[in-house]
């Protein structure tokens, strides 16, 4: 049997969900399979939540509240967990969910970071740079990227595999000191057994990713997702060709891409280019690429 998963509650709400439902159920003295008896749910799905794993139906919290006789408690957090949801755009948000849940997770990105790759410092200025974006939507969506990353450190988190232009190491998102601190939490994630970053070197000439951003999500039960994102509207969808395409697309990519080992080392060096460019905190009229030194 798995040991019990100790969440973080701080980390999304829906870990804060999950959190509260074990906490109030071990203070009951009810086993897992005695609550979901009591909710009518699953014990599968009670244990699912208490890992933060699924974000059950309104119908759980209620029943929660009124077993534990909370007053409402759990149903608000639960409501929480659902209007986090509502700081992404409106397209992404199934993808949000199946992010969440998602066994394996494969991004592409020619411009950017993968969100849950991201600082944030890196985030905050990647998302101020939406046209109109206000003070109040800019905090909203930073929070939100911010709490996906939690999805890396679930006990069983869901294999990331990331291919990355070179393009990305060298384009000075938020200046020298922020892109220091993006590659050397790049370099630490690396460190993570269920983390596979591979870079996509300019003399690969690859074509076949340069118009969009794109992530193929597996889910429990081989069910896949994928989704894309232009700079005018995104789609996320589980259309059987659309799914192959971009797997086909993306297999492409990797086969061009160098392995880990070699990816790391590009990486580091450019990170001391960054570095050395402005101590960690220049100004970007400072930098100096390395074909500017060729």
């Amino acid at each position: 049997m798995p040991l019990p998963v100790e969440l973080n509650p701080e980390t999304s709400p829906l870990a804060r969900f999950g959190y509260e439902v074990r906490r109030h159920r071990l203070a009951a003295n009810l086993t897992q399979k005695q609550l979901a008896n009591k909710v009518m749910f699953s014990a599968s799905m009670v244990g699912m939540v208490e890992r933060a794993a699924r974000k059950p139906e309104k119908a759980f919290a209620r029943r929660c509240d009124e077993i534990f006789e909370l007053d409402g408690v759990l149903t608000e957090i639960w409501l929480m967990a659902d209007r986090w949801k509502d700081a992404a755009p409106p397209w992404f948000r199934h993808g949000l969910e199946a992010e969440q849940e998602a066994t394996a997770l494969r991004t592409w990105d020619p411009l950017l970071f993968f969100g849950l790759m991201q600082t944030e410092d890196y985030a905050r200025h990647v998302l101020a740079g939406e046209p109109g974006i206000t003070p109040e939507m800019l905090e909203q969506r930073l929070t939100t990227r911010l709490q996906r990353k939690s999805v890396l450190s679930k006990a069983e988190p869901p294999i990331l595999w990331a291919v990355i232009d070179e393009g990305v190491l060298h384009r000075p998102i938020g200046g020298p000191k922020v892109m220091c601190e993006q590659l050397a939490y790049v370099l630490e994630l690396a460190e993570r057994p269920k983390v596979r970053i591979q870079i996509l070197p300019y003399s690969a000439s690859s074509t076949c990713g340069l118009l969009s951003a794109f992530v193929i999500t597996e889910l429990p039960g081989h069910w896949t997702t994928v989704w894309a994102e232009s700079s005018i509207q995104g789609k996320v969808t589980d259309e059987p060709d659309i799914v192959r395409s971009v797997t086909h697309r993306y297999d492409a990519l990797r086969v061009e891409a160098l392995p880990q080992h070699l990816s790391l080392e590009i990486i580091k060096k450019e990170m001391e280019r960054w570095t050395g460019a402005g101590r960690c905190g220049g100004s970007r009229r400072d930098l100096v690429r390395t074909e500017d030194l060729a």
